[in-house]
């Protein structure tokens, strides 16, 4: 099956090369801004708004007026409107917000370029990149299929990475004969059907300390610069301690993603058939007592990692409704006992008498829902 996959790495342009990657970010934020003022102003007076052709009609006058736009890759400041066109699209379908302004203090700053021509290629362990020539970047795996296109971003640490994304192809996994049913936690990230927990690694809060001490840093260096009259972006010791606690989430963000990333893979690997239970994330986040854990352990990113390696590897991922009461109903005789506070981690059926831990019930419930599910499709 031909699937779309990206594949990320660090790369280590030069310093003229940086500069270039700078003029391109700010061409491509200039361009999406400047049409997004003719869409606003023609859907004012009209009652409708632009089209990209219509936008990409006028952009070639507009680089005779502003020459300085003809310096960079010209297909990243057309992708840059055609992101324009497609917010737009997505707006008016209700899927998303109004498209808004472009900022150059945003924290992360990116631009796509596509692949045409041969204008994207790869030679060991440099990649060429229109206008940018030969990038060093560290080729931590192989690169599979067709490259599509490519997304150059700075992190606010200051760390340039690219976006590969290829179109290749992908076999279906050896079928386990084996399905599994999953309770998300945050004492324990996952319990499973099979009585496995995995622990929650608490990625955040083990850094904690080490944020604050580095973020109350970057306030005193803040308030320094303010008292000297010397502008944020000129104030070169709080750039670079800006750029440290950077470095600080980087890490923990990086963290996160190899702790998600492995655990779903073997998840995929081992079972054929995964359930679990579609969590109300959002307004589960609303709970101020709890917000900071559950954005902690990521659970959205979690089930969508095993759903598209589910649709890759021809598995196949069960949700199951959030108004199902897995905690509610004995894994053995299917005996409602009502709702329990948290604080209630073990309990025993007045019915059967067996004696539960209530994470691995629930996961025993989600598993049986989630094949009853299947049997009926």
């Amino acid at each position: 099956m031909l699937v779309k996959k990206a594949y990320k790495f660090r790369i280590y342009p030069t310093r003229e090369q940086k500069r270039q990657i700078v003029k391109t970010l700010g061409c491509s934020r200039f361009v999406f801004n400047h049409f997004l003022v003719k869409w606003n102003d023609t859907y004012k007076q009209t009652g409708k708004g632009l089209t990209y052709n219509a936008c990409s009609a006028q952009l070639p006058q507009l680089k005779k007026e502003l020459s300085w736009l003809k310096e960079v890759d010209s297909i990243a400041v057309q992708t840059s409107l055609q992101n324009l066109s497609d917010a737009f699209s997505r707006f008016f379908k209700k899927q998303n917000k109004a498209p808004r302004f472009k900022s150059k203090k945003h924290l992360v700053q990116s631009y796509t370029t596509k692949q045409t021509n041969g204008n994207i290629s790869m030679e060991g362990n440099k990649i060429k990149l229109p206008k940018l020539g030969l990038v060093r970047f560290t080729k931590s795996r192989e690169v599979h299929g067709r490259i599509i296109n490519v997304t150059i971003r700075r992190n606010p640490s200051g760390k340039y990475f690219i976006s590969i994304l290829a179109e290749t192809d992908v076999q279906p996994l050896v079928k386990t004969e084996s399905a599994i049913g999953i309770d998300l936690g945050i004492t324990d990230f996952a319990i499973l059907s099979d009585g496995h927990k995995i622990d929650n690694n608490k990625f955040t809060s083990n850094m904690e300390k080490k944020l604050k001490r580095e973020q109350r840093k970057l306030s005193r260096r803040a308030l320094h610069a303010k008292n000297n009259g010397i502008n944020l972006l000129g104030a070169k010791n709080y750039q670079k301690q800006k750029r440290k606690v950077a470095r600080l989430y980087d890490k923990v963000l990086n963290q996160r993603a190899d702790f998600l990333n492995k655990l779903s893979t073997a998840i995929i690997k081992n079972h054929d058939v995964i359930c679990i239970e579609d969590l109300n994330t959002k307004g589960m986040l609303r709970n101020h007592k709890l917000a900071k854990s559950i954005s902690d352990v990521s659970w959205s990113s979690f089930v969508t990692k095993l759903q598209y390696k589910a649709d890759w590897y021809g598995k196949t991922l069960v949700k199951i409704s959030r108004g199902f009461p897995s905690s509610q109903l004995c894994s053995v005789c299917g005996h409602h006992t009502g709702k329990k506070s948290l604080e209630v981690r073990e309990w025993t059926c007045p019915a059967c008498h067996m004696h539960h831990d209530r994470d691995i019930n629930a996961s025993n419930n989600i598993l049986a829902e989630g094949l009853r599910i299947v049997a009926s499709a």
